[in-house]
């Protein structure tokens, strides 16, 4: 098992950026692959990015060219580097980590951190 604990979010105007963080420990984190949940009020857990262990990234179309999902294996670090914000993008943000993206990508992870709160004025 590995546990997961987010953190950088916060409050920001439509435009600016954030920079959330998922810190990793137990299980090796570097075979893992990792992913970013969005989840709004009422709504669904969504995927917003995913990475494989070699690195290989996926965004939803929603984020792509604003958000950048990279990993640090040597500070077993996740982060999510989010431009240009939107309203749109407000909701908590959760890091998940599983060895399969199979698994990461079908929302079922065997790791989730316990959120961090994003939350864009207009």
């Amino acid at each position: 098992q590995v546990q997961l604990v987010e953190s950088g979010g916060g409050l920001v105007q439509a435009g600016g950026s954030l920079r959330l963080s998922c810190a990793a420990s137990g299980r090796i984190f570097s075979i893992n692959a990792m992913g970013w949940y969005r989840q709004a009020p009422g709504k669904q857990r969504d995927l917003v990015a995913s990475i494989t262990s070699s690195g290989s990234t996926t965004y939803r179309d929603s984020v792509k060219g604003r958000f950048t999902i990279s990993r640090d294996g040597a500070k077993n670090r996740l982060y999510l580097q989010m431009n240009n914000l939107k309203p749109e993008d407000s909701g908590i943000y959760f890091c998940a980590t599983d060895p399969l993206i199979e698994a990461v990508v079908a929302g079922t992870p065997g790791s989730w951190g316990q959120g961090t709160q994003v939350t864009v004025s207009s």
